[in-house]
């Protein structure tokens, strides 16, 4: 079987072809902004060029995309109506009480200006249900239609639909949606209860008109891409990563497109965990670089963590979905560097992006970045840059270093190209620090995969500054992202709130909504032709005490919903609290307060093959030597040093040296540090150990 990942980046599209004889195609190019599909499916094209097959060959089809988080971050999504409760239409403009600046009247808030729904198209009708899902007032049909038939007039794009208490009896919300279908034909539809079945009304109201405010752009995306594969005979559908880190269809994705706010930046922590996994180290921190940004995850045991639901954000906006956690920042390639007026020397988070790009690139970019410096430095030789096919000027990156920081800041141009080196690492040395210290954590007892063009570039120094042990280079960093879409299943994630408690448990709520779940997840698996014994659910509980506003999510045990199963998840929380807390009350009573069934359709994994082994002597690797800018750990003084440069692909299993080394590939390029140990293992990826370990 031939499977096909690709992932879209700001800078760059990578693609993957993975063939079950273990043979791995790889390919970068630049990303077309304008419309991903056609830089997706030119790749795709070359790819199986390069492999040497037909793109008709090629049976699965897997991506993760950032077009809903494009059209988030730029604010240019579509123009939406919304229908809620009478009484309720402000909610999406008050929010919630935390704000930027706490005691300021005056403040501009985000979600304000850039508003998901203008105050004129959110209309309200007369209806209620309470939470226990009551009806209190019926639901007025024809003011519904009324205001349908505004919002047709007005041209929105998308209707939302959020009721007060939709979570607990949608049927109000799905008559709403009958009427559109009749008096609206053709606008995209986001009802809160298939959106964000859960209790918190502005995030659930927040969550709605996102999914409405990115789900015409997206799914015309999605229905494109979907409409160009299937004319090229490539797979038999589009499956697109989702922010929890599971796989949905095209359907599901045009539908839901909420769901796939993080998309590759959790394909890359997916990606991380196998390729640990492989090399048989299984906790590991990620550290992702591209052109752009940095993506860091950390999984304990090779497990993804996920998101608070009330910390679930993108840009302004609460988006109340499943996302697992990993911490995007403004540090890559592309990352500006500048002296500001006030003399400070800064970098990031602008970033030149593919075009111009870096100064170096020759298009047209003037301002220096961390890709200039690394040039600067001598770890990015002319013909290295995607070997050799992308034109690299070594002078022009001299010329904006030197002259708009080393200049500016009096200094050589060496320490100036190292110090934007050193200030980008440091960003991220913070953030995986945030993420693993912070959380109760020890790096100590983590490995570091270096991912995406850039990240070995900058894994050495980070392992040196936090002690972590090795840093694991995969067989092929630039791609990790595209390696990780292959390495799940789909899933999908169905919740509800419940309301009970472990002092009395309402057992009959408890197995009628863990049923209904159950069936729901099922119904969307067959519906995307999973046959049954491909099929396992997982059941999760959000729990708190009593007086909290937060909740954990614990794995809720297997068999009957009984007394039994609701002590044995109240133990799980008091475990969980204490692991997270450091404190624990086994005495007070536990809230379950959501609960969650998640479908899981199983795929076909790929299998990192072994590579063919050699003796520990490397020397027959070496490409050339060259010049190269290296410094002791905490050493301010930089030092040139002839370097030897080897070619990855004729590095083989048991192959040992030691560092300072360069190490050249296609998509990436891999520095070792000054006394640092590399050995290549079993299946191919580089193991770094630190100086000092």
């Amino acid at each position: 079987m031939k499977r096909i990942g690709v992932d879209v980046g700001g800078t760059f599209t990578d693609l993957v072809l993975w063939d079950d004889d273990g043979t791995v195609t790889v390919h970068k190019t630049p990303s077309t902004n304008h419309d991903p599909s056609i830089g997706t499916m030119d790749g795709i094209g070359v790819l199986a060029e390069r492999a040497g097959i037909d793109p008709s060959e090629i049976e699965m089809f897997f991506h993760g995309t950032t077009v809903a988080t494009n059209i988030v971050l730029e604010h240019n999504g579509s123009d939406v109506g919304m229908i809620t409760t009478d009484g309720f239409r402000d909610l999406l403009h008050i929010a919630r009480k935390k704000r930027p600046l706490n005691y300021s009247n005056y403040q501009e808030l985000p979600w304000q200006k850039w508003q998901l729904v203008p105050r004129r198209n959110r209309r309200t009708v007369p209806e209620r249900i309470d939470a226990s899902g009551t009806v209190l007032t019926p639901l007025d049909e024809d003011a519904v239609r009324r205001e349908v038939a505004l919002l047709r007039e007005r041209g929105v794009a998308a209707i939302a639909v959020a009721f007060l208490h939709a979570y607990r009896n949608p049927t109000h919300e799905r008559r709403v949606k009958e009427i559109i279908l009749e008096e609206y034909p053709g606008v995209f539809i986001s009802l809160s209860s298939e959106v964000a079945s859960q209790y918190r009304e502005y995030e659930r109201f927040s969550t709605t008109a996102l999914n409405a405010f990115i789900g015409p752009k997206t799914s015309s995306y999605i229905a494109n891409l979907a409409g160009k594969a299937k004319a090229a005979e490539v797979g038999e559908d589009v499956h697109l990563m989702t922010s929890a880190g599971g796989l949905v269809t095209s359907r599901s994705a045009s539908e839901i497109p909420v769901s796939l706010l993080t998309s590759g930046v959790v394909a890359g922590l997916l990606g991380g965990c196998a390729i640990g996994a492989a090399s048989g180290f299984p906790s590991v921190i990620t550290l992702d670089v591209g052109g752009t940004s940095a993506d860091i995850g950390v999984a304990p045991d090779g497990r993804l963590r996920m998101k608070h639901l009330l910390d679930t954000r993108v840009g302004d906006y609460h988006a109340m979905v499943p996302m697992a956690e990993v911490d995007t920042i403004g540090a890559g390639g592309g990352s500006v560097a500048m002296v500001d007026e006030g003399g400070m020397f800064r970098v990031g988070p602008r970033s030149a992006g593919a075009y111009p790009g870096p100064a170096c690139y020759n298009r047209g970019g003037t301002e220096p970045t961390s890709t200039d410096a690394m040039v600067v430095m001598g770890w990015l030789r002319e013909d290295s840059f995607l070997s050799g096919t992308m034109d690299v000027v070594p002078a022009l990156a001299e010329d904006a270093i030197r002259g708009q920081v080393a200049e500016r800041l009096g200094t050589s141009l060496e320490k100036a190209a190292m110090g934007i080196f050193t200030i980008l690492a440091h960003s991220m040395t913070e953030a995986i620090s945030l993420h693993s210290v912070r959380k109760g954590y020890d790096p100590r007892d983590f490995s570091l995969v270096a991912e995406g063009g850039a990240g070995p570039l900058f894994a050495w120094q980070i392992a040196e500054q936090l002690g972590i042990p090795r840093v694991i280079v995969p067989g092929h960093p630039g791609i990790t992202s595209a390696v990780g879409l292959l390495t799940t299943d789909i899933r999908y994630e169905v919740p509800t709130t419940v309301w009970t408690s472990s002092a009395e448990p309402d057992l009959a709520l408890l197995r009628e909504q863990m049923d209904r779940l159950a069936d729901q997840a099922t119904a969307q698996l067959r519906a995307d032709g999973i046959a049954a014994e491909d099929i396992t659910l997982e059941r999760s509980v959000d729990c708190r005490y009593v007086g909290q506003g937060y909740e954990l999510r614990v794995a809720a045990p297997a068999g009957e919903i009984d007394e039994a199963w609701v002590q044995q998840t109240a133990e799980a929380f008091h475990e969980a609290h204490g692991r997270t807390y450091s404190q624990r009350f086994d005495d007070k009573p536990v809230q379950l307060v959501n609960i969650r069934v998640t479908g899981v359709g199983a795929v076909p994994h790929v299998r990192i093959a072994e590579i063919e082994r050699g003796g520990e002597d490397a020397a027959h690797a070496i490409k050339t030597t060259t010049k190269a800018l290296f410094w002791e750990r905490d050493s301010a003084e930089p030092e040139w040093m002839e370097t030897p440069v080897y070619r990855r692909e004729l590095l083989l299993a048991g192959n040992t040296f030691t560092g300072p080394a360069i190490v050249e590939q296609f998509d990436s390029t891999t520095i070792v540090g000054i006394g640092q140990r590399a050995t290549v293992d079993a299946v191919g990826h580089i193991i770094i150990e630190r100086a000092s370990a």
